[in-house]
């Protein structure tokens, strides 16, 4: 599995089909999928291990700087969620930075760390801004996009068929936010 980065408690690697039980915990859990627009319910490991094998697929086609990947405890090597940077299904090639966090470890600070670290790394290769899409009462997903310097830029239905919030970030919002 290729390491993508590390922050002062995090590994962020490559998904690997041997993930599927701890994945599951993350992704087949209410409190997590309600929230993905993309992803049905995961029945099973052998429904995650499909999903797995079907990201690893999907990963080496997709353009450079795009993805999904495990975050994994620096202590312990315990796989905590996911993080993604995602084209969106718009001409204009925009990249949608997505997270997700298995319950347990919510209030820790985990996917602030690591989004902040994944937005940094994007734009070492060249994006110039980072959308988020989030349900409008999804107020912990908000409010994690707020703490990485997000900013609030209205409201839309055209991505996935359903009233979304719109944060963008752009490289000096990260800066502004890192120095709050």
């Amino acid at each position: 599995m290729a390491e993508l980065l590390r922050t002062d408690r995090l590994l962020v690697r490559d998904w690997s089909v041997a993930d599927a039980e701890a994945a599951l915990k993350i992704y087949g859990h209410d409190g997590v999928i309600r929230w993905l627009h993309e992803l049905d319910r995961i029945p099973d490991a052998a429904g995650m291990h499909v999903v797995l094998r079907g990201w690893a697929d999907e990963q080496r086609e997709m353009a450079p700087g795009t993805g999904r990947w495990a975050l994994v405890l620096l202590d312990g090597d315990t796989l905590v969620g996911g993080v993604s940077l995602l084209p969106m299904p718009v001409p204009e090639a925009d990249v949608e930075i997505g997270y997700q966090l298995a319950p347990e470890y919510w209030g820790r600070g985990y996917i602030t760390e690591a989004a902040r670290a994944l937005a940094h790394w994007a734009f070492q290769r060249s994006l110039v801004e980072l959308f988020a899409l989030v349900a409008p009462d999804n107020v912990r997903a908000a409010a994690t996009a707020r703490r990485i310097g997000m900013e609030w830029v209205g409201e839309t239905d055209k991505y996935h068929r359903t009233r979304l919030e719109v944060f963008r970030l752009r490289p000096d919002d990260l800066v502004r936010a890192r120095q709050k």
